[in-house]
């Protein structure tokens, strides 16, 4: 497995654009379908975004979509999220996550329950 570990979150003004980085240990990263979660406050962890292993396929959750962009260099163990238009709405922390097993599909939009290493998370504030 792999561990994840998030940063890049900080303050930002609504309208503004951010980029989260997850570094993830292990050598095996390349083939796991990597996501991105977030839970703001008093609210249940929700799906953003995932990549399949091979960076060929992509999901979305309605909300982000066309706003956010999920990426990821297989050379650098690293998963991106590239974060534009922000809005007061997207303050949460988010999570990097990877899944359970090696070499998934990705035909659909992830559970919480398809990943199995979680990072410690990254708090984004957008400012209004």
């Amino acid at each position: 497995q792999v561990q994840p570990v998030e940063s890049g979150g900080r303050l930002v003004q609504a309208g503004g654009s951010l980029r989260l980085s997850c570094v993830a240990s292990g050598r095996a990263f390349s083939t796991y379908n990597m996501g991105w979660f977030r839970q703001a406050p008093g609210k249940e962890r929700e799906f953003v975004a995932a990549i399949k292993w091979s960076g060929g396929s992509t999901y979305y959750a309605d909300s982000v979509k066309g706003r956010f962009t999920i990426s990821r260099d297989n050379a650098k163990n690293t998963v991106y999220l590239q974060m534009n238009s922000l809005k007061p709405e997207d303050t949460a922390v988010y999570y990097c996550a990877a899944d359970r097993r090696q070499y998934s599909d990705l035909f659909r939009e992830p559970y919480e329950a398809d990943f199995g290493s979680w990072g410690q998370g990254t708090q984004v504030t957008v400012s209004s």
